[in-house]
C-alpha cells in the first residue's frame, strides 16, 4: 500500500475556495473512483485556517503512478497554482 499525507498551505483566506474548486471539478470523486484507490479524503485543520490535509491510500505503487497520469490529477496542479502557497507531501509504503 502507498499512503500519502499531503498538507496544502493555502494563500491567506483561500482554503475554502481551493476545496470548493477541487469539489466543483470533481477531482476528489474521480480520484476515489480510480482503480487501486482505497482512500482519498480532505480534512480542514481546526487550528490553521489556511491549511488543508489530504489523506490518500493506494493499493500499490502502480496504482499511484497511474493516478498521477490522470487528467484530473493534472487539473489539480493548475488549481493549486491559483490557491496554494506550499505543498508538503509525506509518502509511506506498507
Amino acid at each position: 500500500m502507498v499512503i500519502l499525507n499531503v498538507t496544502y498551505k493555502c494563500k491567506p483566506g483561500k482554503r475554502e475556495e481551493f476545496l470548493g474548486a477541487v469539489k466543483a471539478e470533481g477531482i476528489d470523486a474521480a480520484s476515489r473512483n480510480e482503480s487501486g484507490n482505497i482512500r482519498y479524503d480532505y480534512f480542514a485543520a481546526a487550528d490553521h485556517p489556511d491549511c488543508l490535509f489530504l489523506l490518500e491510500h493506494w493499493q500499490d505503487e502502480d496504482a499511484f503512478k497511474a493516478h498521477t497520469e490522470e487528467p484530473h490529477f493534472k487539473r489539480l496542479g493548475e488549481i493549486k497554482a491559483e490557491f496554494v502557497q506550499e505543498t508538503e507531501i509525506g509518502k509511506y509504503t506498507d
